[in-house]
Formats: C-alpha cells, structure tokens, sequence
C-alpha cells in the first residue's frame, strides 16, 4: 500500500523541491500541495469526517508555513488527527528545536537543504508509525474526527457594556437550535459566567493549561454540562491563577474544544493578555461589544487599532455589535462604523435593563423571556453570524414564530424589524 504524503509548504519553491524529493520515494504517493495553515487543518478535517483512513500517513510541514506558526500548526495537527505522523522541514538543525518539536507532537525532523536518504528514511519511518497508530485505533481509542467548530470570540471595548450577556445568550441560541456548543470563559481574572448561570464548579479553564494532550476524557471531566446543554469552561475562581493560561494553552484549549463542538464561543472581558490574544487571532469571527456612548466607542477604537498593531486581527476582520441602541441615541451604528472602520453587525440589541435585572440578580439569564426585546435581538444575532442550524433560518424567512413561545424568538423579532 502507498504511502500519501500531504506536503504544507507556503513557498513556491520549496513546493517545487519538496514535491521532486517526495515523488522518488519508493511507494509514496505525495497529495497535492497545501499553502497555509488552515488549508492544511481543514483538508485534514474533511479527511477525517470520512474515516480516519482517508487521512494521509504522512503531513510534512515546512517552516514557512503560516500564519499559524509551524510548531503551533504541528501542536494542533498532532492533537486532532493524532492518527497522522507530522514530519517539519527546517533549516534549524539544533537540539533545542529538536525537543520544541517533539514536544509538539512532530514524528521526525528533517533540515535543509534537503537531501533524499534523509527524507526517505524520515518518511519511512513516520508511515510505519501512523500504520500502527491506526491498527490500533481499528479496536478502539479516543481520537479526535470532528471537521471543526465554528469559533466566536466575544470582547467587550470596555467593562460593563454586555460582552458576557452577549456571549453567554449567543451560546444559548446555538444550543437550542440543536448544535453541540462550548461556552469558555477566558476573562481569566473576572470572569462572570458561572455567576450569570448560577453555576458552582471547582474545575476551570486552569485545569487544562499544563496538559500537553487533551484527550476527549480529560476535556469532558473540565467541563460543566448546564441544563440547557451548554458545556462550560469556566474561568478559575482565583483570578491571580489565570496567568497559568498561556497563549500556547489557550490554542490547545480551543482546538480540543472546536474538535468536539459544533460552536465554541469564547468570552474574553474587556482585558487583552496572552489567552484572549491567541483566542482572537485563532477565531472564525471576533465580536467586539460597545455600547453607543462615547466613552464606549472610544474604547473600541483603541481596541481595534491595538489588535492590528499586534497583528492579531485586522479591522476589517472585527464585527462590531452595538448594545443597548435606542433611536434617540445620537451615536448610531452607521457613525461606529465609520469611526471604527470594522464591520458593524446588522442586528442591533435595545436598551431594556428591566427586562434583564431580576434575571441577572438571580443568576439566571438563561430564563430571559423569550419575548423580550434583548433576548429576541440577541439570539436574531446568533442567527445573523450563522450560529444556528438551517431550520431557525427558514423559519426566519417564513417571518413565522411570533408569540409562538420562547425559541421562536428571533423569528418573529426579525419580521418586526423588516
């Protein structure tokens, strides 16, 4: 049986000088190229989604990959297909990049300028690994094969203008339409999601930080199951412990968890450290909550343009979502817009404090009434950013559900909005 070998180069030529080496090796069969990280993660996924025998034995991946960087790209392989042997070219041939690797989970390393014998033996060697793995995944074993979640972040231009309420309904939405979803809370040092869901759990997001492989058994036993069915992830209850989260693990968490969920949202407070840094640059869409007040919008400027700055997200990749409008506001959407320069989310949330007060002093914002406006406007949102599954959206279209009880929400807040 050949051997498939799934080259992830991003130069053109090393594409050419890797895929010449790779197609003279005895019994290989080298799939066609990919140029970018996430090319290369969601080829697998597909793969995956089939069988694990669809994947390739080998993925060999280049240095110059991006933009996720090539040990992190090589952790997150690892840790999601763990039935596929990674092998990094490199032109760092020292002993501290050996152990990087290994620790990340690569099979082999192979330096540059590459040479036949090496790559040969490497690759060889890799494929008899992946072909042992797999024969005793054939009798059973935890193994990651979801395609991928979808991940949302959720963060707040400043504290108190909803970003937790936001994200904690977004969740709630994506759950009862019928998706597996994972609320984390990554606002390390003042997190209030279990407050908002009246939850006492002694495990946290910390538990996982130093664990180098998440198996499925291990995230299960961090999470807290709510009724609704929203897995949770909570912040520790110590906020000095949230240092322990590095960037490095903040990855690691959300790959695990976007692997096991359909939905994955992440609330990160209004607080830019290490792990909402790497859950930003790692989401699929990054909310960023303002209320419209100038103070506020100030605040979401300065965010925006310090995500750029740091080359974590773009303004153009950030969706803004304006909580608590009123037409009497004189800052309107269209002008936070335009001062922000990032995408504003069409669906807007209304000022209503007393639809929410006894919910949140209760702890319960679960049981928001369905045909409050904030709730409605929220979970319109989720629908908005594709957080819910086809049927909520063809009822959406139908302009059915109103007054039809409390999932039926969105649909009719949509149709009065038309």
């Amino acid at each position: 049986m050949p051997t498939r070998i799934l080259p992830a180069v991003g130069d053109a030529d090393a594409v050419r000088s890797l895929t010449t080496l790779l197609s003279q090796l005895p019994d290989a069969e080298p799939l066609t190229p990919v140029g970018d990280s996430t090319q290369l993660v969601d080829t697998l996924a597909r793969l995956a989604a089939e069988s694990v025998d669809e994947l390739p034995e080998v993925v060999v991946v280049h240095e110059r990959i991006g933009p996720v960087p090539a040990l992190e790209l090589v952790r997150e392989v690892a840790l999601r297909f763990p039935a596929v042997g990674v092998i990094l070219v490199t032109g760092d041939a020292g002993p501290g990049l050996l152990a990087a690797a290994m620790d990340s989970g690569a099979r082999g390393l192979v330096t540059l300028p590459l040479s036949y014998e090496d790559l040969a033996g490497r690759v060889q060697a890799v494929a008899q690994w992946s072909v042992g793995v797999r024969r005793h995944l054939g009798h059973g074993g935890d193994v990651f094969t979801g395609v991928g979640g979808t991940v949302v972040t959720v963060s707040g231009a400043k504290g108190g203008v909803g970003a937790t309420l936001t994200a904690v309904q977004l969740a709630l939405a994506a759950q009862a339409s019928g998706r597996p979803t994972a609320l984390v809370d990554l606002d390390l040092q003042a997190g209030d999601v279990a407050s908002y869901l009246d939850v006492q759990f002694r495990r946290s997001v910390v538990d996982l930080a130093a664990i180098a492989d998440i198996s499925p058994r291990i995230l299960a036993e961090a999470v807290f199951r709510h009724d609704s069915g929203v897995a949770l992830l909570l912040a520790p209850g110590e906020g000095e412990r949230g240092e322990e989260v590095t960037d490095r693990a903040a990855r690691q968490i959300l790959t695990a968890l976007r692997s096991r969920y359909e939905v994955v949202i992440v609330d990160c407070g209004a607080q830019l450290g290490g792990a909402g840094a790497a859950a930003v640059e790692l989401a699929d869409r990054a909310l960023l909550v303002t209320t419209p007040d100038v103070v506020a919008v100030r605040g979401a400027k300065r965010t925006v343009r310090m995500w750029d700055r740091l080359q974590i997200r773009k303004a153009e990749e950030t969706t803004v979502v304006v909580n608590r409008n009123s037409r009497a506001t004189e800052i309107q959407p269209s002008l936070i817009q335009k001062i922000t320069g990032t995408a504003v989310a069409a669906t807007v949330v209304p000022a209503n404090f007393k639809e929410l007060q006894a919910a949140v002093d209760a702890g319960r914002v679960d049981a928001l009434d369905g045909k409050g406006a904030v709730r409605q406007a929220l979970w319109a949102l989720a629908g908005e950013l594709g957080l819910v599954k086809a049927p909520e959206t063809a009822l959406v279209r139908r302009g059915g559900g109103r007054g039809r009880g409390p999932d039926r929400g969105p649909a009719g807040f949509r149709r009065r909005r038309e």
